[in-house]
């Protein structure tokens, strides 16, 4: 019954509105109830920490059953193969991006599945690889530098590929490891002026970017600050 009151709940809180501008993502008028994060947010916290329910709500292929799937899951009981499994079902930034934030980097396997992902070749799988990287550099905060300094030469192997989702999630993993701290920040401008030297429209697109952002004094100082507290 929890799935179809589930269900009930989205089909009430519909939006119309929102449906037709999700179309603008490559979302189908019947692969979405168009509810906002805020709104499914709001719905996970009655269903926290349910393993069965989450592998049931992935199963209905919608983007609200499968962003709460992400947010309800367990992630002490999530496997590789399961990670693996959604992440060949992504089809789009969103639901990609919200299983990395919501689940993945909570589990054993994020470090593990961004050496995996990272080399695969679908659009969705690589960007999730790089996703990963990014959200683990704000919230694993106990995590070695020496972790993402070695990620960052990923970064730069995957820097040419001049998909459109791709290329973003690999500059937002480079900013992401630039902002973590001020010895990470040198490294992450040292290693985007490496990548901006490579012959590809992707790499120079991926390191002007980032530079921008890296070099940026407010930036800095908002480093230097939260290193402070």
């Amino acid at each position: 019954m929890t799935v179809t009151e589930i269900i009930e709940t989205f089909k009430e809180l519909s939006s119309p509105e929102d449906i037709e501008g999700m179309a603008r993502f490559g979302i189908t008028p019947e692969h979405t109830y168009g509810l906002r994060m805020p709104v499914i947010k709001k719905i996970a916290k009655n269903y926290k920490n349910d393993h069965e329910l989450a592998l049931s709500l992935w199963d209905i292929n919608t983007r609200e059953t499968r962003i709460l799937a992400s947010l309800v899951d367990d992630p002490k009981l999530v496997t590789q193969k399961q990670m693996d499994d959604w992440a060949n079902d992504f089809d789009y930034w969103e639901i990609c991006d919200q299983c990395c934030i919501n689940l993945f980097r909570k589990t054993p396997f994020a470090y593990s599945r961004i050496h995996q992902w990272t080399n695969e070749d679908k659009e969705f799988v690589k960007r999730a690889g790089f996703a990963l990287i990014a959200v683990l550099a704000v919230h694993d905060k106990n995590q070695d530098d020496e972790i993402f300094i070695e990620l960052l030469n990923i970064i730069e192997r995957e820097s040419k590929d001049n998909r459109n989702f791709v290329r973003k999630a690999v500059n937002w993993a480079l900013r992401q490891i630039g902002k973590r701290n001020i010895k990470l920040n040198k490294i992450a401008i040292a290693k985007a002026e490496e990548i901006d030297k490579i012959d590809s429209k992707s790499a120079h697109w991926i390191a002007k970017n980032a530079l921008k952002e890296l070099k940026d004094e407010k930036t800095i100082q908002r480093i230097k600050k939260k290193m402070k507290n």
